[in-house]
């Protein structure tokens, strides 16, 4: 059996969590989502969509507010109950935090921010990105179950996820926590991240690169992006000139995005770059060098000025 533990907060998924139940489904066997919280029982409704023999809304008061105290105890006692082969989490911030103490905790291995998994000698081998995305390596888990592995964000489709005829069971189950146990006090998100910006939940993305020339060229690239009912992103010389705040930033040093519509705005295609994006599902480059490394990726590529072509798109779209 192998575990999928999901993410939520507030009942809203984490798309990550479909990404995550994708890769699962690469692993073969049956599968189990669990979904920690406080009340849950929408989130795992939600998942009860896809193929796999059942859902777990492991729920505890404790639960509410994430800590990795918490999550930690009410994962270990459920693993350690059921036995499952593999435990498979999407590689998002709260996941970092937790995981490699969870992994401790069972004296389990961990893979963490893979990219892909592939057969190995009656096993599985775990692709990672190593040197900024030049280099893969093939990592191979070795010792008793479970092993543990977190893929990256964007590394799988959400609408690669096999959806199942009919949904699958969902039960509950109370975690076993003590609340007394937690050493963290959970408060509330710092004021400014309700401002940031999530680019691997965004469906379209209109990026920008040097290509742009100046900071006041950058609403020309918002106008596209409005019109697109898109967010503004950049690689990552634009963040660094101050152009666009560093939230923004696609790439080895930033986000992660997998969006239905990607488009590359005087981006050469730096392999840092791409290693953010190159999942997303249509690529779209404009670029006035036809030699740009992006060319390689795009499904699409306008050469061009994008002075001349972004207006021109603005203009269709309005129209």
């Amino acid at each position: 059996m192998i575990f999928v533990v999901a993410e939520q907060k507030d009942g809203a998924l984490n798309r990550a969590s479909w990404e995550a139940v994708a890769a699962a489904q690469q692993l073969g066997g049956p599968i189990t989502i669990v979904v920690p919280g406080a009340a849950v029982s929408g989130p795992a409704s939600e998942l009860a969509a896809a193929d796999v023999a059942g859902v777990v809304a492991l729920e505890h008061e404790a639960l509410g507010a994430y800590t990795p105290d918490g999550f930690t105890a009410a994962l270990a006692a459920l693993i350690a109950a059921e036995a499952p082969s593999h435990v498979v989490l999407p590689h998002t911030y709260q996941t970092r935090d937790f995981a490699p103490k969870l992994a401790a905790r069972l004296n389990a291995p961990l893979a963490a921010d893979c990219v892909g998994v592939k057969a190995h000698e009656g096993g599985h081998a775990y692709v990672r990105l190593m040197f900024q995305g030049k280099v893969n390596a093939d990592v191979v888990l070795e010792g008793a179950a479970p092993h543990l592995v977190t893929f990256q964000t964007g590394a799988f489709r959400v609408d690669a996820v096999k959806k199942g005829s009919a949904p699958a069971p969902v039960r509950q189950v109370a975690a076993a926590v003590d609340a007394s146990a937690i050493r963290q006090t959970p408060e509330a998100p710092f004021r400014e991240a309700k401002q940031a910006v999530d680019l691997t939940q965004a469906e379209r993305i209109v990026s920008v690169g040097r290509g742009i020339k100046g900071a006041e060229h950058i609403e020309l690239a918002k106008q596209l992006a409005d019109a697109l009912h898109a967010e503004l992103a950049a690689s990552r010389p634009i963040c660094d000139a101050g152009w666009l705040p560093m939230e923004r930033q696609v790439g080895s040093s930033g986000q992660t995005v997998a969006p239905k519509l990607y488009l590359a705005l005087g981006i050469s295609g730096a392999i840092q770059h791409v290693v953010g994006m190159k999942g997303a599902r249509t690529i779209v480059a404009i670029n006035k060098d036809a030699e740009a490394p992006i060319f390689e990726i795009a499904d699409y590529g306008i050469v061009g000025d994008l002075f001349e072509v972004v207006p021109a798109v603005v203009a269709a779209l309005k129209a």
